[in-house]
This record gives C-alpha cells, sequence and structure tokens, in this order.
C-alpha cells in the first residue's frame, strides 16, 4: 500500500450542532468501486482506536473504496463538548456523513463501525434504502449494561484517588436522571445521552443488509461472545444474514499502549 494509491481530503461538513470534521479517503487514479462510512467508538475509545481506524481506512482506499471517516459532535476536532452530544445528535451527524458520501457516488454504502459506533451504523441502516452492508467491529449489544461499564470508569478513578467512593453505579445514575452531567475520565456525560445509551438494545434492531460482525477475543472463533452470539441468532430469526468471525487480539479500544491487529485489518475487507 502507497501513499500514491489513493488521495486524503480534510473538511468540515455542517452539522445540526456545528462542523463536523471530516477525512475522506479516494483512490487517486480510478473511480471508487464502492463507499464506506466509518462511525467512531465512545469516549477514550475513540483515542485508542484512532491508528486502527486509519490504517484500515487506508487499507480500503489502497483497494478502490471511497472512505469517509467523521468526528460525531464533541468527539475529536468537531464543534461541541461531549456534554452537547446525544445519540439522536450523532445519528443525525451519521445521516448527514452518509448524505455527503452518497451524493458523490450512486453506488450502495457500506457501514463500518466499532463497539457504539457499530451500534449507530445498525441505527443508521435501519433508516437508509441504500446500505449494501454493514461491517461491525465489536459493537455494543446493550446500552444499558455499556452504560454501567462507563460510569465504572468514574468509580475506580474515586477509588484510586481517595481510597473509596461516595458513589456507586445506581447513585450515579439517579443523578442523571436528575438531570446532572457527569464527569468521566474527563467526558462530561448528559443525561440525554445517558438515557438515550441506556435504551440501546441490538437485539431488538435486526439490519436490513447483510451483516459482517467481527470480534476480538483471546482465541480465534467463528462465533462471537455469547452477548453477541444471542444478538445474531435473533437476527437470523428474522432473516439477516450475518458472518461471524472472532480473531485472537487484545480489545485496542481499552489497551493502554496503542496496540494493532493486524489479522482484523485482513479480515474486514468488503
Amino acid at each position: 500500500m502507497h501513499q500514491a494509491d489513493f488521495e486524503i481530503e480534510p473538511f468540515f461538513l455542517d452539522g445540526g450542532h456545528g462542523s463536523l470534521f471530516c477525512l475522506h479517503l479516494y483512490p487517486a487514479n480510478t473511480p471508487p468501486r464502492g463507499s464506506i462510512l466509518y462511525l467512531h467508538p465512545f469516549a477514550e475509545e475513540m483515542h485508542k482506536s484512532r491508528r486502527m481506524a486509519s490504517l484500515q481506512a487506508r487499507r480500503m482506499a489502497a483497494q478502490g473504496y471511497s472512505v469517509l471517516q467523521v468526528d460525531l459532535t464533541g468527539c475529536g476536532d468537531s464543534a461541541g463538548d461531549f456534554a452537547d452530544a446525544s445519540w439522536q445528535i450523532w445519528l443525525d451527524d451519521a445521516r448527514r456523513a452518509h448524505g455527503w458520501l452518497a451524493s458523490k457516488a450512486a453506488a450502495p454504502i457500506i457501514l463500518w463501525g466499532l463497539r457504539t459506533g457499530a451500534s449507530l451504523a445498525v441505527d443508521l441502516a435501519r433508516e437508509l434504502s441504500d446500505i449494501q452492508q454493514l461491517i461491525l467491529w465489536q459493537p455494543v449489544t446493550n446500552g444499558d449494561q455499556y452504560l454501567n461499564q462507563f460510569l465504572r470508569i468514574k468509580l475506580a478513578s474515586e477509588m484510586l484517588g481517595s481510597g473509596q467512593s461516595q458513589n456507586d453505579t445506581q447513585s450515579l445514575r439517579a443523578k442523571l436522571q436528575a438531570g446532572e452531567n457527569i464527569e468521566v475520565g474527563g467526558y462530561r456525560l448528559s443525561p440525554a445521552m445517558a438515557s438515550e445509551l441506556a435504551c440501546l438494545n441490538l437485539s431488538a434492531m435486526p439490519p436490513p443488509c447483510p451483516v459482517n460482525w467481527l470480534e476480538l477475543g483471546a482465541l480465534a472463533a467463528d462465533q462471537p461472545s455469547p452477548a453477541g452470539r444471542r444478538v445474531v441468532e435473533e437476527w437470523r430469526k428474522h432473516g439477516v444474514s450475518v458472518h461471524t468471525r472472532t480473531l485472537a487480539g487484545d480489545p485496542f479500544w481499552l489497551t493502554q499502549e496503542i496496540t494493532e491487529c493486524a489479522g482484523l485489518l485482513e479480515v474486514t475487507m468488503p
């Protein structure tokens, strides 16, 4: 893969709550064979996974695809603070990014996402008619559980700082329900985002297109994790074609050091 194989165009896209920073990667000398929209994960997971997302996007562009990466409202270099964001705002951001990408070519679009970005891709695909495929990297299957996991980051930080915490997940969620923002690892979580995230349940969201469901785990396998398997089985009951695969590798969106998984890059190509 050489830089000469593709071009990279940074730009700002008009969003409903300010400008959205985008990177457009596309083949340098030939018309694109297809279009791919990437949706990033939540909070610090976005930054931990930037390298893997960049490596995959470059690989896709070098193979002839037009790839759009968008920083959602309150994230990265886009306008707003994290506390300004909600799931519905992010869904609107994704619609706008999809519309821009669709305006560049008439070909069907592939949605690719990581963690909550994968879940957002599923939500978006359910309202669009031109999605050819979903590529899901380790999708968050249950938003209520994910919210508790996110809030535990705050509890762990308080324990490290003072040896004790005056909170638990229940008390933090009560504060959110009362309209209070909660700061977790430097990110201010809004009540709107928490409420919408808690309602996320992929089992009840079968998409209208084929799915390539990819996870990382301690051992390689054809099947995803038990939580992922339950969603896949439910989707298949609704006629969704789902290909699943688990590769051996570290969860790069969580590791302290920036981590790569070459095997995931290989099998992700459409």
